[in-house]
């Protein structure tokens, strides 16, 4: 992996006063390199095979780095957690039937973002700290599925 890839991520995790451990950094790593939204079960076997690496330290440091805003969970219809690093603002589109994410980029996000917790915070009183959408559909490939029938 860049050097320059690797001090990001070192920057990233201390700019959220986080130690730069090295499962930090290969799991943070991990992430940014890859858009596929894993579960952690994908991360541990992808990363487990060259260094041991614990499942619990996986779970253990996908929350922390959740929790702190870094990367974001995403809960899927199957009941499993996928994680994304949320670095270029986008939100999610997932298959109902068989649980695929993909990005959508949809030009001016973070404005209409920004006016709908705004809104949110009018009509509500609360005071909004992030956000996260999601629209569900069929993908393409469920679709021929479902038409073969």
């Amino acid at each position: 992996m860049s050097t320059k890839l690797e001090k990001q991520a070192e920057e990233l995790l201390h700019e959220h006063h986080l130690k730069a451990t090295m499962p930090r950094l290969r799991i943070l790593l991990y992430l940014m390199t890859h858009h596929n939204h894993p579960t952690a079960e994908t991360i541990y076997q992808d990363i487990a095979s060259d260094k041991p690496t614990y499942r619990a330290t996986i779970y253990n440091t996908l929350n922390t780095l959740v929790n702190v805003g870094v990367i974001i969970e995403i809960k899927n219809g199957d009941s499993s957690s996928h994680y994304d690093y949320f670095v270029k603002p986008h939100f999610h589109i997932i298959c109902t039937n068989c649980g695929k994410i993909a990005d959508v980029f949809y030009p001016n996000f973070n404005t209409i973002e920004n006016k709908m917790c705004t809104e949110a915070e009018k009509q509500t009183g609360f005071i909004t700290s992030k956000s996260h959408i999601e629209i569900y559909g069929l993908c393409p490939d469920c679709q021929k599925k479902l038409q073969k029938k």
